[in-house]
């Protein structure tokens, strides 16, 4: 029978909740079980996909093409796992689902109600993720915080499910704050208190608190703790505040959390393979040097919109031993006559522009772009960053002065970017775009090939348009490669000009695949090409 760990938050949104997760999912994964990830949302959205990401941050892609929160990047990250469908469920997609039954006839005329219908269809999302995934232990992360009222649903699910299935298949991990307050030097408790109090009048009595403080607890912060929230005192653990997250599993596994977890769940406590992770620790902690990498971008007033490409190149530093400082490039000053682009990339090695939407900004990227290539500087485009690569090479080499994207400007003259043909009578916004992983065919001789070192790969994607091909001969001419093709529907999917050091652009996102142990190859090689130039 599958296992399953539930992680809950108390006092304040923020506290890690999802690195938590993340952190206990490794350590079981270490010794051996198979793990999957899932995430709770509370709002109304189906999915995060029509979401500003100056609100939410971005939109991580799974390979079955699901638009979930960028809490799945970071569990993917750290267990090596790749999820689906099953492992991102919001209120909205939850209420949706039990009204289209009702609108069916399913519940056969019966008063659809929040208890059962609404906890049970909760509950079949949780189940159906250890179903699916076929994992020993599914660890569940539920957002907000312990006494939202938009979460009060998925709590009474979860209860349900503590009743159903026994202390012995489920285990429940309250996240809370311990606030230190400055002048009596003291560690607060009774927040924490108070969340335990508000989690067991909804009928969760938890199994471990894990508590964010800014150094290690006492013996008598511990007691206190394990007297007034009924949990054993080895299982009050320190989530101490680290410079580097991926101290924190080793920080539960000196604690033995992960030990307290698979003995309550009966399973044997197998020896833990971590030797890689510790070695991870030491590189991230002892970079030797450092590297300016601009990113392009038009939401960089919030950094957690390009979580998953800030991550992508820090693995490329960790294997070149080089810690990446990020030079934020709002694109709409660069759209400004009077901004000197030699002064704002000075000390930058390489640019990036990385995916988004809409028209805001897209001069800016595109003279981000022809600077990247008149001054031979390593380009490299994410998604909309090939299309934007794409343009500027239509207008400044190839003389289509007009060129453009339709999703900028539906009347262009020479829309070398246009909507795909399967996307022109979509009425809905969420969850119709190009989604998930498609295959991409590798053309020998090509920049792209010599990074993968494969013929064929596959990526994830999340756009809705595409290069046109009626441009394809006439830019090939100049000189611009067309490396990647989707052969099946005839895509462009990556793009490059051998005439530069480094200039390479793809459709997909391949930050979504990186590693902190494995850097994805493009970004690999965009950084090893930045760190060339540097030197």
């Amino acid at each position: 029978m599958t296992k399953y760990v539930f992680v809950t938050g108390g006092v304040v949104s923020g506290l890690g909740k999802g690195i938590t997760a993340s952190s206990i999912a490794l350590l079981l994964k270490s010794r051996g079980y198979k793990v999957f990830m899932q995430k709770f949302d509370p709002y109304i959205n189906v999915d995060p996909g029509t979401m500003n990401p100056i609100q939410h941050g971005e939109v991580f892609v799974t390979y079955d093409g699901s638009e979930t929160d960028l809490d799945l990047g970071h569990y993917e990250r750290f267990i090596d796992e790749e999820l689906n469908f099953t492992s991102n469920i919001t209120n909205g997609k939850i209420y949706k689902s039990v009204i289209d039954k009702e609108r069916r006839g399913d519940y056969l005329g019966v008063t659809v109600q929040m208890v059962p219908h609404i906890t049970n269809e909760i509950k079949n999302k949780v189940y159906e993720a250890g179903i699916t995934s076929g994992a020993d232990i599914v660890i569940t992360e539920i957002g907000g915080t312990v006494g939202d009222i938009e979460s009060q649903t998925f709590i009474e699910a979860l209860r349900q499910i503590q009743y159903e299935r026994g202390s012995e298949n489920t285990f429940f991990v309250h996240c809370s704050l311990i606030p230190f307050i400055y002048g009596s030097d003291e560690l607060k408790t009774k927040p924490t208190q108070n969340s335990v109090r508000d989690l067991r009048n909804m009928g969760i009595r938890p199994d471990a608190l894990v508590c964010r403080v800014p150094f290690p607890t006492n013996d008598a912060i511990k007691n206190k703790l394990s007297l007034f929230c009924s949990v054993p005192v080895e299982n009050v653990i320190d989530s101490i505040d680290v410079k580097n997250i991926y101290e924190i599993p080793m920080n539960y596994y000196e604690q033995k959390f992960d030990e307290i977890i698979l003995k309550q769940f009966h399973l044997p406590v197998k020896k833990a393979n971590l030797d890689y992770w510790r070695k991870l620790i030491t590189t991230v902690d002892n970079l030797k040097d450092e590297i300016e990498i601009a990113l392009v971008g038009k939401y960089t007033e919030l950094h957690d919109a390009y979580i998953s490409v800030v991550e992508s190149l820090k693995h490329a530093g960790y294997k070149y031993n080089m810690k990446v400082n990020i030079n934020w490039v709002d694109s709409e000053k660069l759209e400004k006559s009077n901004t000197n682009l030699k002064e704002v990339f000075k000390n930058s090695k390489g640019i990036l522009v990385p995916g988004g939407f809409g028209t805001r900004g897209i001069e800016g990227k595109i003279k981000a772009a022809s600077y990247a290539r008149e001054n031979k500087i390593p380009y490299l485009g994410l998604c909309l960053g090939m299309q934007i690569a794409t343009i500027e090479f239509a207008r400044n080499v190839c003389g289509l002065k007009e060129a453009s994207s339709r999703e900028f400007n539906e009347t262009c003259k020479d829309p070398v970017i246009d909507l795909m043909a399967d996307q022109k009578n979509i009425l809905n916004m969420g969850g119709t775009l190009r989604l998930g992983n498609y295959d991409c065919h590798l053309l020998p001789n090509t920049l792209a090939h010599k990074l993968y070192g494969t013929d064929d790969i596959k990526e994830r994607h999340r756009h809705r348009y595409e290069f046109n091909n009626q441009y394809k001969e006439m830019m090939e001419a100049k000189g611009f490669v067309f490396s990647g093709i989707n052969e099946a529907s005839n895509l462009v999917e990556i793009v490059e000009y051998p005439n530069h050091p480094f200039y390479i652009a793809c459709q997909f996102h391949p930050e979504f695949k990186s590693r902190p142990t494995r850097p994805h190859p493009l970004f690999d090689g965009f950084l090893k090409a930045s760190i060339d130039l540097k030197k």
